[in-house]
């Protein structure tokens, strides 16, 4: 889930459903782990993963080994993801880099879990968030490749009456967010520093249309068209349309298009279920008597706008799809990377956002979730792929924590430490929608 980057601070700091833009917007949102809870299992060091690290060297096309000057340091890399939980930032940090189809770096640091002090493992799950976005924008930009629907067709011709202003509204301007439909998650239920939202309302079960039918009792934000604004009630919409489209639920569409074809053993779609399959570190709030542990909850609170699972390997392989073409044919990519400045210098496209790096453009998107900080970024020629998970805990060092996510993206995607510059001088993760 992902809230308006330039939305006002009172917007953004509600609930950590609107929240997790980056560890530094995330804070006070997304709660986390006392500097001195996560010191000591911290210092094991970035290479305790239950399946170790992996530290290879790319290749050229003719087989020979990266330059020095074009290799990734992995070492740099390792230290900028300890960067993320030895000042307890996170409790956890998982990150991936993949090359031309070979997974180069993977590793992670901290804990899997509090109370017993496991290590995090690199080949673990999580919840990503709103990267679910982009699979399920991938989904819709299928069928209209298949000619299914047209992104200027009007909502109402899709999903009569389901919100205000649906017969000035493009398909096209739900999928780029400048529909103006209210964000949903700035209702009081999803509000993570309400007692009530960790004792109950977090396994609170919803259908797309009770987030639609919520979000419907605030004003749009602004007439269609006529600005950005980032809000999961679009991506709600999406998933609704995609069943109707296909009379088959939004999580199925995905897994039969995208899923499966790519064998992504780690991804999943859930519907209600609250666990995370398999290998996975937990998530922790933040409260005024310590860390509560908030894994379990019903996805359904963030839908088809944020509701998937997966691991770094996983994300970096479906990225590389995508911008590599496998999955859309090149009018419906093309589409996709048509974008909406959204303040800035950022700009957003159909579910995938634009990052300018110090060694070029990525494309990709970051997530959110209570617990979980997640970026998924790809190069445009689909050659280098990046993906990270943070379960967030103690954001109190905005600047710090921002600088630190900025050193470990422009490490890993440019394969050089970052300089140590003031935040911002890097990729500004911080103004991306999450």
């Amino acid at each position: 889930m992902t809230a308006d980057p330039t939305a006002p601070r009172r917007t953004l700091r509600r609930p950590a459903l609107r929240a997790a833009v980056t560890l530094a917007v995330g804070a006070g949102l997304l709660a986390a782990l006392a500097p001195a809870a996560v010191a000591a299992p911290a210092d094991r060091g970035p290479a305790a993963g239950c399946h170790g690290p992996l530290h290879l060297t790319a290749a050229d096309p003719a087989g020979r080994a990266e330059s020095a000057t074009g290799r990734a340091d992995w070492a740099a890399a390792d230290a900028a993801l300890a960067g993320l939980t030895g000042p307890g930032y996170g409790t956890s940090a998982l990150g991936a880099v993949r090359q031309d189809g070979r997974l180069l770096w993977r590793n992670a640091t901290g804990v899997a879990d509090l109370s017993t002090g496991g290590p995090a493992d690199p080949e673990g799950r999580f919840r990503i968030g709103s990267i679910t976005k982009t699979f399920l924008a991938t989904t819709l930009l299928q069928l209209v490749g298949e000619r299914r629907l047209g992104l200027d067709d009007r909502l109402e011709c899709l999903l009569p009456g389901v919100v205000p202003n649906s017969t000035a509204i493009t398909v096209r301007e739900v999928l780029d967010h400048t529909s103006g439909i209210a964000d949903y998650t700035q209702d009081p239920a999803f509000d993570t520093t309400d007692p009530s939202w960790l004792t109950d309302r977090r396994f609170h079960r919803y259908t797309l249309q009770d987030l639609v039918d919520l979000a419907n009792t605030y004003p749009p934000a602004f007439p269609p068209g006529r600005d950005w604004g980032y809000s999961n009630t679009n991506y709600e919409l999406v998933g609704m349309i995609v069943e109707k489209l296909t009379g088959h639920p939004w999580q199925e569409e995905v897994t039969r298009r995208i899923i499966r074809p790519l064998h992504l053993t780690g991804t999943s779609m859930p519907g209600h279920s609250p666990f995370i399959p398999g290998p996975h570190a937990h998530g922790y709030l933040k409260t005024a008597t310590g860390p509560v542990d908030v894994t379990l909850l019903d996805p359904s609170m963030a839908g088809s706008a944020g509701a998937g699972i997966s691991t770094t390997a996983d994300l970096t392989t479906f990225i590389a799809a995508l911008l590599g073409g496998r999955l859309l044919p090149p009018a419906e990519l093309a589409e996709m990377q048509r974008t909406t400045a959204t303040g800035g210098g950022q700009a957003y496209g159909l579910g995938l956002q634009r990052v300018d790096t110090p060694c070029g453009t990525f494309w990709g998107h970051a997530g959110g979730i209570p617990g979980y900080s997640t970026e998924m970024l790809g190069s445009a020629d689909g050659r280098r792929q990046f993906a990270s998970a943070v379960t967030v805990y103690d954001v109190s060092d905005a600047t710090a924590a921002e600088a630190a996510v900025n050193r470990l993206t422009t490490t890993a995607l440019c394969g050089a430490p970052a300089p140590t510059a003031a935040p911002g001088a890097g990729p500004d993760l911080a103004r991306t929608g999450r």
